[in-house]
């Protein structure tokens, strides 16, 4: 008997009240000690069908016209609600895709953990907590006895990923399910969680559902792979029959959307726009019951750089290395020492009122669309929102207009454009965020991780339109990012982070075709790219 087995499942949702099917006959097993990848684009039904497996889903507007999910022999579609909850958890456990939505803001790292200790395995305080570490210390969390008392907006993204990580493990599930788990991850981490995946398999005999929009990953990892499209499973097979030999079109589709290209070519004559000199961000370390400053943590030290009109500038690096904290000291949304020129201003002497006719020129796309997009507006609320603070000249018509345009730019379709965030997958609310940044036509773009939610089809459209657009309007972007092939596809120059430090820095495809330092070799390696 599978450990997991799912038959003809169908999920509908409520809308108008009509029912509308987003998951149609799904079918799928997991055997103990088996990965089972489920991969398709954004919105094709993976995190809903994995959502169902656990009976996360509201009902209503949710129902179940017709299937069966057997945990065990067991159907949970049918279980009573104190049944599920001793299965959650306990025998089930699942990695959600958006860490900021599912860590509680308000408490620790140490509490949140311990609180799954407490109430799965009855552990006290002094014996969870060298569990707790050893977790953070196989996830990939440096100096985690230092992390323990920090909250969750302390942390990066990836860092935020690797506790919901390790939250899942500590149950000791026999079914995980991972939903994205390394979107947020660089690529050093990434492996390292592959690897951490697949010794806990062997241990403990645990199956793995994982879905993912990142093929590279799942060619590593998965034994099965299930092709999902439109809710439905389009094709079935064991992993490496389904790469070497794709039946499906929609597959062979998949399979060949690798980001590809390189930067547009700029401009012999093209004038600077941004200049960044000796940038040095510091966090103060508060200890006692005053919280009195006792050290400052380095997060960023002496970066400098110049950013020209139309060129791309790739920030890598792990994650923790520095990269977001450099976006925001750039936008002044954090302090920082060192100058900061844009377009001949400088925006580290100006006051807050002198900056705001410069934000409109200024976009930033963040990391988390999830955190950035206000839940009570609408689409097109969103898109518009800037228009109305920096583009009071426009009426209504002509914002929604804007709105409409940029939607259908970005992949999305206009006549979505009132519904909620919340009604759309995590692709799609990164499209949303970077429609939100383009409808104010900035010069310069600070792209946080933009492509990390996105599948590769979609990462590939992105790429072509962000290219587009620099070569139309001129744009200058800073690429904040871990996937290497992206980077590569976009950018002109590279600077290479590591824990605040700049390791190396220079024109990206000399960086790609012969890193200097070891750190950018282990970078290239781990993404397989030191050979292309």
């Amino acid at each position: 008997m599978p450990l997991l087995d799912i038959h003809h499942l169908s999920i509908a949702f409520a809308r108008g009240g009509v029912a509308h099917n987003v998951v149609d006959g799904v079918s799928l097993s997991v055997d103990a000690g088996e990965t089972l990848a489920l991969v398709g684009e954004s919105g094709s039904g993976k995190s809903v069908t994995a959502l169902s497996i656990m009976q996360l889903l509201p009902t209503p507007p949710a129902s179940y016209p017709d299937g069966a999910i057997l945990f065990n022999g067991e159907d949970l579609l049918r279980a009573s609600e104190h049944r599920l909850r001793g299965i959650r958890g306990n025998q089930i456990a699942m990695i959600f895709q958006e860490p900021m939505v599912s860590l509680n803001p308000l408490h620790t790292i140490e509490k949140q953990l311990y609180e799954v200790l407490s109430l799965h395995r009855g552990m006290r305080r002094e014996a969870a907590r060298g569990e707790i570490l050893s977790c953070l210390d196989r996830v990939g969390i440096r100096h985690a006895a230092s992390r323990l008392n920090d909250f969750p907006h302390q942390l990066s993204g990836g860092e935020r990923q690797r506790v919901m990580i390790a939250m899942a493990l500590l149950t000791e599930p026999a079914l995980l399910i991972a939903d994205e788990p390394t979107t947020a991850l660089d690529v050093t981490v990434q492996a390292q969680i592959l690897r951490l995946l697949r010794e806990l398999q062997r241990e403990r005999n645990m199956g793995l559902l994982f879905i993912s929009h990142d093929l590279g990953i799942v060619q590593q990892l998965a034994d099965r792979v299930s092709v999902m499209r439109q809710g439905r499973i389009v094709e079935h097979n064991a992993c490496r029959a389904l790469f070497s030999a794709p039946q499906h079109p929609y597959t062979q589709q998949l399979l060949a959307s690798e980001p590809e290209g390189r930067a547009v070519p700029l401009r012999a004559d093209a004038p600077q726009l941004l200049q960044v000199r000796n940038l040095r961000v510091g966090f103060p370390v508060r200890r006692g019951l005053f919280k009195r400053q006792v050290a400052e943590k380095v997060a960023v030290n002496n970066l400098s750089f110049t950013l020209r009109r139309g060129e791309s500038l790739g920030l890598v690096g792990e994650s923790g290395s520095g990269k977001s904290t450099t976006g925001l000291a750039l936008l002044r949304l954090l302090s920082a020492q060192g100058e900061i020129w844009f377009d001949g201003q400088p925006l580290h002497a100006l006051t807050r009122r002198q900056l705001l006719p410069l934000r409109r020129r200024i976009q930033v796309v963040f990391q988390d669309p999830n955190s950035s997009l206000n839940p009570r507006m609408t689409v097109q609320q969103i898109i518009t929102e800037g228009l109305a603070v920096h583009r009071p000249d426009l009426d209504a018509a002509q914002q929604e207009a804007r709105a409409i345009a940029v939607m259908e730019e970005v992949g999305l379709a206009p006549e979505s454009r009132h519904r909620y965030a919340a009604e759309f997958s995590g692709g799609q609310r990164q499209r949303i965020a970077i429609a939100r940044a383009l409808v104010l036509e900035p010069q310069l773009m600070v792209l946080d991780e933009p492509t990390s939610s996105l599948d590769r089809s979609v990462q590939k459209q992105i790429l072509t339109l962000l290219r587009r657009l620099q070569q139309q309007h001129q744009l200058a972007y800073l690429f904040i990012s871990h996937d290497l092939q992206v980077v590569r596809a976009l950018c002109h120059q590279l600077i290479v982070l590591r824990q605040g430090e700049v390791v190396e820095q220079g024109e990206c495809e000399t960086l790609f075709a012969a890193p200097g330092a070891d750190y950018t070799r282990e970078l290239l390696a781990s993404a397989r790219l030191s050979d292309r």
